[in-house]
């Protein structure tokens, strides 16, 4: 779907997104050719009738822009504006060779309009579901926000439009942990009257390293989030450190959780034991995701200082070392 030339010398800019054939006509005659040339290229050119399109059918011509995309391509295809109205009037999630009949998209076409459908997913003026079928996102009732997740397995979507939170059972949070971003649609209102979500689909994770303890299930290592929020227990992939059943590690996220399964991680780092002096403390940097380690350049920073203190340090400061000083981490 090349873009014609709005200004006349100069190349057609096209949009990759949405690129089809060009039907370019053929250049016209330089001043260097015979002007029986010019004569016969003339009388071709006007005498040549052309051809009707795809874009002249009856369905194509009743698109309320048509006449703005045959400014713009060669061979248009049907405008956004169309295909809003097409899907708005059905009412439906519309599977793609419904939408190719309806809009009488030609085969040479349907690459091209699927890069045109590609385009307005992703401004987000539709959406395809699971069963690759399209819709309006107002219609299909679609809500973006970021997962809470409780303790007793269950959790909440709050809203990026800040009106009330969306519960979310125990069912549609096997598929999220507490923190991810989502894309929900309201299926009903749980017994408490509040509005019910259902997953949709998961735009951002949240959790790529995860803190906890060490548990031996039947053989099988399982790590036990401190963040109570993570309600699901991590499965302890093969291979990597083994630590000792109730120690305290670091894991690593490899598979997130689905529906069907938990996730799984890798531990890539043992703490100690949750009794060992100053455990809270790593526990709690690493929980909360605070920084704990120096950056490069602060490290070649500290290895240029003197291992002690010299006598032109002291200049500008006072000398308060015959005081007895007492200090609390």
């Amino acid at each position: 779907m090349t873009r014609r030339s709005r200004n006349p010398g100069k190349a057609a800019a096209s949009k990759p997104a949405e690129t089809a054939p060009s039907n370019r006509r053929s250049a016209a005659p330089t001043a260097q050719q015979p002007a029986v040339e010019k004569a016969a290229g003339k009388k071709g050119e006007a005498g040549k009738k052309r051809k009707p399109g795809p874009a002249s059918s009856a369905i194509r011509l009743a698109d309320p822009f048509h006449a703005r995309e045959a400014l713009e391509y060669e061979n248009p295809l049907p405008s956004r504006e169309y295909i809003l109205q097409i899907l708005a009037e059905r009412g439906v999630p519309v599977p793609f060779s419904t939408l190719i009949e309806a809009l009488d998209i030609h085969p040479h076409e349907i690459d091209y309009f699927d890069r045109r459908l590609r385009a307005m997913e992703r401004d987000g003026q539709i959406y395809r579901n699971r069963a690759n079928a399209y819709l309006l996102p107002a219609k299909a009732d679609l809500i973006k926000g970021r997962v809470e997740g409780h303790p007793d397995g269950f959790g909440f979507v709050r809203r990026d439009d800040r009106e009330p939170d969306i519960f979310l059972g125990p069912k549609e949070m096997r598929e999220v942990l507490h923190g991810d971003r989502v894309i929900v649609r309201i299926s009903g209102t749980d017994r408490r009257g509040r509005p019910e979500g259902k997953l949709v689909e998961v735009l951002e994770r949240a959790n790529e390293r995860v803190v906890g303890r060490v548990r031996n299930e039947h053989g099988v290592l399982i790590v036990v989030p401190e963040n109570r929020r993570l309600a699901q227990d991590i499965l302890v992939a093969p291979g990597g450190k083994r630590p000792q059943p109730g120690q305290v590690v670091t894991v690593e996220l490899i598979e997130q959780p689905t529906k069907y399964a938990q996730p799984i991680g890798r531990i890539i780092e043992v703490l100690g034991n949750y009794a060992d002096p100053g455990m809270e403390i790593e526990i709690a940097l690493r929980k909360h995701d605070l920084p704990f380690e120096f950056s490069p350049e602060a490290k070649a920073e500290t290895r240029k200082l003197p291992p002690k203190v010299r006598k032109k340090d002291w200049a500008g400061r006072e000398d308060l070392t015959a005081l007895q000083l007492v200090t609390i981490d």
